[in-house]
């Protein structure tokens, strides 16, 4: 089989590899679609932060079972979905259904062989069998970002009829956007990038913003609302502080983004506002998947996420390198390991 396999920083090389025979509770997944995100930019470029060097990248992946190893009930041929995660089944958080805080987590993709390759091997109950939502592949290439978004809004217990900001719509932004305008809430977005913005309120923002023009709080001000629930996803101290700044009493703040610097907790006033830092991190397969999927066949056309899936010989140019520069077209790389160039993504029912 083809791969991507990441040696090092810019070093990036599709190379023949055997096909990975599965083992006693594993699947053989046979890649039909892999999404390329921030994290993999990063190790690409200034790696290894996450990965076990050399590794084939790749942990938003959906495709078809190939073979299934002893212990396994997934039919042969249907379509797939994986969370990535891998977790032990075991330690305390996994036994409350919180796996992704496993004590053992790692990520396919990360510190094993991802989903950048023809074929994947994985354990079982990293996937899930989606066959009957009868979607299409560049659709459910999207799921786990998506549900990591969905873990997020979740953590945050953001609901109906309440107020939320979201800061930052790029990758997990975007549908984070969607995912809580999904739970019934009115949604602020703020970005610099007015196409982007354009995005936010196609995905059901109520409002949007562009970072600068005024501050979150005047907006919310202007507006008569109050923030209940408060996303910073950019991982930017300018974020932060937007999200500090219009944080009232009783409010909830949920750093998404990684901050890229140590910043001041003033934890003594926030005390004395009463606010709720929520950590969230990844996702719950059992619990987030799903609902990710759910959230995908809500919407009929996913072109204005991602409208051009690329080959895997272009993944270096085409995907990583536009992401470390800061200049991806796409809010979403879909890469489809069989493609022998680029072709127009494919949303929706295939049914």
């Amino acid at each position: 089989m083809r791969a991507a396999v990441l040696y090092g920083p810019g070093d990036l090389r599709v190379e023949s590899r055997p096909v990975p025979a599965p083992g006693p509770g594993e699947v053989l997944v046979r890649v039909t679609g892999c999404g390329v995100c921030g994290s993999d930019a990063t190790e690409y470029s200034r790696g290894p932060v996450l990965t076990h060097l050399p590794v084939v990248l790749g942990h938003e992946f959906t495709g078809t079972v190939e073979a299934v190893g002893e212990g396994v009930d997934l039919p042969l041929g249907a379509q797939v979905v994986c969370g990535a995660g891998i977790s032990c089944g075991e330690c305390k958080p996994c036994r409350a259904g919180r796996t992704n805080l496993c004590r053992r987590y790692r990520t396919a993709g990360l510190q094993v062989d991802g989903g950048l390759a023809e074929f994947v091997r994985v354990p079982a109950g990293t996937v899930q069998d989606v066959s009957a939502w009868g979607l299409a592949s560049d659709t459910l290439a999207l799921a786990q970002p998506m549900a990591i978004a969905v873990h997020a809004v979740a953590r945050s217990g953001l609901s109906e009829g309440q107020d939320a900001v979201v800061v930052g719509v790029g990758g997990i932004g975007a549908f984070l956007t969607y995912a809580a305008a999904s739970v019934g809430a009115r949604v602020l977005a703020v970005d610099r990038s007015e196409s982007r913005l354009a995005l936010a309120r196609a995905l059901g923002a109520e409002r949007t913003l562009t970072a600068g023009e005024s501050s979150v709080a005047a907006e919310l001000r202007s507006a008569g609302r109050e923030a209940d629930v408060l996303f910073e996803v950019s991982g930017s101290r300018a974020g932060w502080d937007e999200v500090v700044d219009a944080a009232l009493p009783g409010a909830v703040l949920v750093p998404v983004g990684i901050q890229r610097e140590d910043i001041p907790v003033p934890l003594g006033a926030w005390t004395l506002r009463e606010y709720t830092i929520v950590g969230t991190v990844a996702h719950a397969i059992a619990a987030d998947l799903p609902r990710a999927v759910e959230l995908l066949a809500a919407r009929a056309d996913w072109s204005d996420v991602a409208d051009e899936v690329l080959p895997l010989d272009e993944v270096a140019e085409g995907a990583l390198g536009p992401l470390t520069r800061g200049g991806s077209r796409q809010i979403k790389t879909v890469i489809d390991p069989t493609a022998t160039r680029r072709r127009v993504a494919r949303h929706g029912a295939v049914r």
